[in-house]
Formats: structure tokens, C-alpha cells, sequence
């Protein structure tokens, strides 16, 4: 009995493998995606910090420009500007979330700087992939124009560079853009239990 079960094992294996194997002989095409997370679970900018992390591991040059939480003392932040700062620029930009700043005006200034840096990242062919940590945040409260936003990833983002953007509430225009969007899912949170943000988990 074991070995008819280890034999059918084998070759359902193998029939899957048969098929893995010819559908990714079918993708054979690289361009550089836009990409989105989203959605009210964590782990939307844990996840762009990983991708981040990726390009570094393969020598690719790569930027991070912080729209909400450049108020923070981040463990991302500490790693990338502490022993990778060959390959990854960092901008933090933002000046803390908006119900801390309480003022629209010095938000929507430091969005606006967040973006022009962005561009400026964007447009340099040597960077392989951008994170724009929370801009879906600066999109929402209207501090970035989307219109613009979208025009540019459309029309002036190198044919190989990689754009990641993080935040709650991402547009449906942004979304309908995106190569690849994943949407968080909070199931649970202790912060609904009285635990605080640690270090190592929420930053």
C-alpha cells in the first residue's frame, strides 16, 4: 500500500512538473512593473522594504522615498542608509502622519517634495526599482495630484524600472494602471488588544 501511494505520489508530481514547465517556457518577457500594495492588513511597506532588500542582494541599484513616516527612526531605514547606501538611495520626506503634523499645508509641501524626488529617481535609468512608501496615503488626502501621477508612470518611467507603491485605500485608476497589486487582509491586530507598536514588527 505505501509503495502504490509513493508511486502515485511520483507521478502526479511529475504531471505537475510537466505543466510548470511549459508555462513558464511561455514567459520568456521582462518589462519593468508598476506594482501596488495595498489594503488595511500589515505589511504593505514590510513587503516593498523586501523587494528593496532583493535588488540590493542582486547588486541593483535601487531608491526609497518615504511619504508619511520620514518622522521615524525606522529599522529600514537604519539598515539601508547604514550598510547599503551604495545601492540604495533613501529620502525620507514626510514629516510624520497627518493627524500629527495637523497642518495640510506643510503636508501637501512635503508630498510635493517626496514626488519631485520621486521623478528624479524614476527617471534615472541606472535605478532599477523606486518604493514610494505610503504615497497611496498622499493620494487619498489629495496632497499629490493622481492625474499626474498616473500620466507620468504611463509616459516617462524607463521600460525596465520597477515602481512599487504602498498605502492603504490605493485609487482604482492606480490599481487599473498596476502590473502586479496585492491587497493586505487584517485578520488580526493587537493593537486592537492594548499591545503598542515594537521594534522589529511595525518598525
Amino acid at each position: 500500500m505505501q509503495t502504490d501511494d509513493n508511486t502515485r505520489h511520483a507521478e502526479k508530481m511529475a504531471r505537475i512538473k510537466a505543466a510548470r514547465d511549459r508555462m513558464m517556457a511561455e514567459k520568456q518577457g521582462e518589462k519593468g512593473l508598476v506594482i501596488v500594495h495595498t489594503g488595511k492588513g500589515k505589511g504593505k511597506s514590510s513587503s516593498g522594504f523586501g523587494m528593496i532588500l532583493r535588488c540590493i542582494a542582486h547588486g541593483m541599484p535601487c531608491a526609497v522615498v518615504q511619504f508619511i513616516k520620514g518622522a521615524w527612526d525606522t529599522g529600514e531605514r537604519r539598515l539601508l542608509t547604514t550598510h547599503f547606501g551604495d545601492l540604495c538611495q533613501f529620502h525620507a520626506m514626510g514629516e510624520g502622519f497627518t493627524w500629527e503634523t495637523q497642518d495640510r499645508e506643510r503636508d501637501i509641501a512635503a508630498a510635493r517634495a517626496g514626488w519631485e524626488k520621486a521623478k528624479e529617481l524614476i527617471r534615472d535609468p541606472q535605478i532599477r526599482m523606486v518604493l514610494l512608501d505610503e504615497i497611496n496615503i498622499a493620494l487619498r488626502y489629495g496632497y499629490l495630484d493622481l492625474d499626474e501621477v498616473l500620466d507620468f508612470l504611463r509616459s516617462e518611467k524607463p521600460p525596465m524600472t520597477h515602481v512599487v507603491l504602498t498605502g492603504r485605500n490605493a485609487k482604482p485608476e492606480l490599481i487599473e494602471l498596476a502590473d502586479l497589486v496585492s491587497e493586505m487582509e487584517q485578520v488580526k491586530h493587537p493593537f486592537r488588544d492594548g499591545i503598542k507598536a515594537q521594534p522589529g514588527v511595525e518598525f
